[in-house]
């Protein structure tokens, strides 16, 4: 690798050290291949975020080559080399395979570049490895490490914008954003990911080519989103797409939320608040990153907007906003091409957040109790941390009141769980048992029967079988 940067030179060379170490641990499987790369007389080089994450001492498994060969010299090669071969990609250039553990790209040397008129890049095959890097998105992706030689490629200066956490484009930011828009949603996922700052004039051009995005597919746009949303600083991107206009055309509920107020009619700044409601639910995550969560955490309050009420009294009021919002997040969820599972998961967080505002100091009978665990279902875990998430107060006292209170809401769903197996209630009787004591086929009477049955278990908690069967002849003799 050429000498480090005059004006940084420790940060250089301990970024130096850990590339060393971190290409010395793939080194087995990476020359191996290169090597029958150039048996076959082709070049093979580690490019992209892999050369990035490895100079950054955090290269994982998964393994980016770059080559002149074509995909089905490609294939030929590696075919009878690795453990297990795909070719999703290889329409673009890239070929998948598996070896030792290792999950690996390679992709022919390219250029693409975005027709206005079309939401597929058109792929061209280059020529040389610095005509494939000029065409990568950012300087710290745009570097190459060819192999087995271990030779650094660095035409653009990613090492320095690297140790200095800052991301440039190899050429103007313009020409980059116009071959794929994407890039910018991209620009917003690395920050996040990685702490980086955007340069300004990629700021300045993300800003004057928002527009641009909306030629992108909802699912590339999707999956850039949900890479942002379980990064580490996921705040950091979302306000970069907000201030630069992206979030208008991508997820326009959330620049919405940056509601005005006035002296007469102040409340919280439901933008901020909601960014910090998604920090906040990533510190009680327990299992790694929650998409489900965070989408929550985001979107819980969206349906502010479109239900604030100015109150004679001053007050602004958003009565049923969590009824709205859950409708909104349907709809943008949707949208964006989300799956339908996790459609419905997120919209029924945000319709179920606001529920524990009405437990008070415990309020509660154990029969709401209950109804809080059915209606949550397999997501009372996330409920729970949407909930303590959603108090961003800077009012100590309220703050360990509201604590206090969920506590103690935890503490009663356990007690009645450890009762009475909250997470499967179910009526007393079943279905064919109720069908057998009613004398009766089956029929909407019998899932009107069990309805009845459920509010009665929900209500009083489990009966006995004979409590059971007299409560449900005394409500069939009122349906006569």
């Amino acid at each position: 690798m050429p000498n480090a940067n005059e004006d940084n030179p420790s940060a250089l060379n301990q970024v130096q050290r850990r590339a060393v170490s971190e290409l010395l641990r793939v080194s087995p499987v990476a020359d191996d291949l290169a090597r029958r790369f150039q048996d076959a007389g082709f070049t093979l080089a580690l490019v992209g975020g892999s050369v990035r994450d490895a100079l950054l001492g955090r290269l994982g498994n998964d393994l980016d080559f770059t080559t002149d060969a074509r995909p089905e010299d490609v294939l030929r090669i590696v075919r009878p080399w690795a453990d297990s071969v795909w070719e999703v990609g290889i329409a673009f250039g890239t070929v998948g395979s598996q070896k030792d553990g290792y999950q690996i790209e390679i992709t022919t040397y390219r250029s693409e570049a975005y027709d206005r008129t079309s939401r597929k890049p058109e792929v061209s095959y280059g020529r040389t490895i610095e005509e494939d890097l000029v065409r990568r998105d950012f300087t710290v992706n745009a570097m190459a490490v060819a192999l087995p030689q271990n030779d650094f490629i660095d035409p653009h200066g990613g090492r320095d914008d690297l140790a200095a956490r800052v991301l440039r484009t190899p050429g103007t930011p313009e020409d980059s954003f116009s071959d794929d828009p994407l890039r910018m949603l991209r620009a917003a996922r690395f920050a996040a990911q990685l702490d980086f700052e955007v340069a300004p004039d990629v700021i300045a051009a993300m800003t004057a080519m928002a527009d641009r995005i909306e030629i992108v597919s909802a699912e590339r746009i999707r999956d850039e989103l949900n890479k942002l949303l379980l990064s580490t600083y996921p705040r950091k991107g979302l306000a970069l797409l907000v201030d630069t206009g992206l979030a208008e055309r991508i997820l326009p509920e959330l620049p919405a939320l940056r509601l005005e107020s006035d002296e007469h009619h102040r409340h919280k700044d439901v933008y901020e608040h909601s960014l910090t409601v998604l920090e906040q639910a990533i510190d009680l995550e327990e299992d790694g990153p929650d998409l489900i969560l965070r989408l929550a955490a985001l979107l819980h309050d969206i349906g502010k907007p479109r239900t604030r009420r100015f109150e004679k009294d001053g007050r602004v009021s958003f009565h049923h906003h969590e009824v709205v919002g859950a409708k909104l997040t349907k709809k943008r969820m949707t949208a964006l091409k989300y799956s339908n599972d996790l459609i419905r998961d997120v919209s029924r967080l945000v319709e179920l957040h606001l529920r524990f505002h009405g437990y008070g100091t415990g309020e509660w009978t154990d029969s709401a109790v209950r109804r809080y665990v059915r209606d949550a279902g397999p997501l009372l875990g996330r409920l729970h941390k949407l909930t303590r998430s959603d108090c961003t107060t800077r009012n100590k006292r309220k703050a360990n009141a509201l604590s206090q209170a969920y506590d103690g809401l935890e503490d009663r769903i356990a007690q009645l769980q450890e009762q009475e197996e909250l997470d499967s209630i179910r009526p007393d009787l079943d279905g064919n048992q109720i069908m057998e004591i009613l004398g009766v086929g089956p029929g909407p009477v019998i899932g009107a029967a069990y309805t009845f049955l459920l509010e009665l278990r929900l209500e009083n908690g489990p009966m006995e079988r004979d409590a059971a069967i007299t409560a449900l002849k005394e409500w069939w003799a009122t349906q006569e």
